[in-house]
């Protein structure tokens, strides 16, 4: 068992090093005590569930907060009695949070080299010196990118890149990173993985904040975790494995055990003969039983959101059959699919899943407005409560009050509304794509638990996910996906994890 470790740096000047750093706010403890630090060059993680304090240490040693009193902190051997922005940045520090925050019409050489044209002085831009700055940092990066595209125009993938390079112009020498990947495909985290190595080599000191623990355990050396403001402990991620660093991060052991179910006698929801659709996805042949939870994993690129999209209706296949209890469907939209009983749960849970400005009960409400309308045709109020309250009573969700902004809950608590918002519909035929995106570790297991409720309860369920325990421990059976094309199929009764990945990653 992974033990917490003492102080490794020996004569080593730490980038960052934070003593009994304790910060509260209006009476509420968010830190309490946390001390640790991070080595120059070194891929440090910083674990623990939404709300344990993350994003409150990031803030105090980047001078957006301080710390109260009997704090210490030292920055590259610094020792500093107040920190604000500006001295943070300053000595080498530079943040990367999850919406980015860059300039989505300005341009890429814009973006990444417009802070060194900052002063107190206004003086003109010149472009060419812009140009030639962002050229030299992605160059630095071993990325080739349009520095005359817009930035709205990349992907997300991209758009991270822009970002790193917008700290290295700044001589950043340490660098955060909140999130990075909770949007990302595989290739694509890969691919930022591969950047965040190489800066590492450079001696840039690297903080990844992840729910991903998989990726976590890959490209962090040792791992701070935080559990309700309070560190456990730092900890080496060699020989640390997935489980215990759950076990670490949540005070709780999640037993993982195989959850599948013969359900081979259950009557068929969903019957899929042959379907293709060109470039995408080809001659798949898929049933989905009763009760059944059927998970389809495989890499990126294999086409599996591709195909819940034409289970949904969202695109249209070429050829091939759809078969909803016992009749052919030709779906014309995503409303034909929901008429039909066939709900969607997107991968993109902010930007397909919610509607952000609206309140948690409009969000729950919005597929099924036309069941809580009054005689008059206007929403009755004590309609939309009781069926608001029914569903977040049903599946346990955490808020503040239903008029909130859905934006105010965590990521775990904001996937549970999601969902009640598709059941509302009372569908037939479920489908989940990668449920667990951006939900902390400790989240999931509430998720799953759900999932496996609704089953029992008779609801058809097609879960696709790039992560294979997921699949494995949570479906009754699991299928591989390759190329576009069903190559596997497995009963996670009689196989191993191992005999999957292996397929998988083969």
């Amino acid at each position: 068992m992974n033990q917490p470790l003492d102080n490794p740096s020996g004569q080593v000047v730490p980038a960052i090093r934070v003593r009994h750093v304790t910060k509260t706010f209006g009476g509420v403890t968010a830190l309490d005590d946390v001390s640790f630090e991070v080595l120059p060059g070194e891929v440090h993680c910083l674990a623990g569930e939404n709300g344990c304090g993350k994003s409150t240490i990031i803030k105090i040693i980047t001078g957006v907060y301080q710390p109260d009193a009997g704090a210490e902190i030292e920055i590259f051997g610094q020792k500093l009695s107040a920190i604000t922005p500006t001295i943070s940045r300053k000595l080498g520090i530079d943040v990367i949070w999850q919406d980015l925050a860059l300039f989505p019409l300005m341009s890429v050489a814009e973006n990444i080299a417009f802070e060194g044209m900052l002063g107190n002085v206004p003086r003109i831009a010149r472009h060419a010196t812009l140009r030639k700055k962002a050229a030299e940092v992605l160059t630095r990066l071993g990325v080739d990118l349009d520095l005359e595209a817009p930035l709205h125009t990349l992907s997300v993938a991209e758009r991270q890149i822009v970002a790193v390079g917008r700290a290295l112009v700044g001589d950043a020498r340490l660098v955060f990173m909140d999130e990075p990947t909770a949007s990302l495909t595989q290739s694509e985290t890969e691919k930022l993985l591969a950047i965040v190595a190489k800066l590492s080599s450079e001696g840039v000191a690297v903080v990844f904040v992840s729910h991903r623990l998989a990726e976590v355990l890959k490209i962090s050396s040792r791992v701070t975790v935080l559990r309700d403001g309070r560190l456990v402990g730092v900890y080496d991620t060699d020989g640390m494995t997935q489980s215990h660093l759950t076990e670490l991060m949540t005070g709780h052991t999640f037993d993982s055990v195989v959850a599948a179910q013969d359900r081979s006698k259950a009557p068929v929801v969903l019957q899929v003969k042959n379907l293709t659709r060109e470039g995408e996805f080809n001659n798949i042949d898929l049933t989905v039983r009763q009760g059944e939870v059927v998970g389809i994993t495989g890499l990126i690129g294999a086409g599996r959101t591709e195909l819940g999209h034409a289970l949904f209706g969202m695109t249209k296949p070429g050829s091939g059959e759809i078969i909803l209890n016992g009749a052919p469907v030709r779906f014309r939209s995503n409303r034909d699919a929901i008429n039909s009983g066939v709900a969607y749960v997107s991968e993109d849970r902010l930007t397909l899943g919610l509607v952000q400005p609206q309140s948690i009960a409009d969000n729950i409400v919005l597929p099924v407005l036309d069941s809580i309308l009054d005689r008059f045709g206007l929403i009755s109020s004590s309609k939309k409560d009781k069926t608001v309250r029914s569903w977040i009573d049903d599946l346990a969700v955490k808020i503040g009050e239903p008029t909130d902004p859905v934006t105010t809950l965590s990521g775990g608590n904001q996937q549970r509304i999601v969902l009640a918002k598709w059941l509302a519909t009372k569908p037939k035929l479920l489908i989940l794509d990668a449920p667990t995106v951006g939900v902390d570790v400790g989240a999931r297991a509430g998720i799953f638990e759900i999932v496996r409720k609704l089953a029992d309860q008779g609801l058809a369920i097609l879960m696709i996910s790039d992560e294979i325990p997921e699949a494995y421990f949570n479906s009754d059976r699991v299928i591989h996906m390759a190329g576009g094309e069903f190559i596997g199929e497995y009963d996670p009764r009689s196989t191993t994890i191992s005999e999957i990945e292996g397929a998988v990653f083969a």
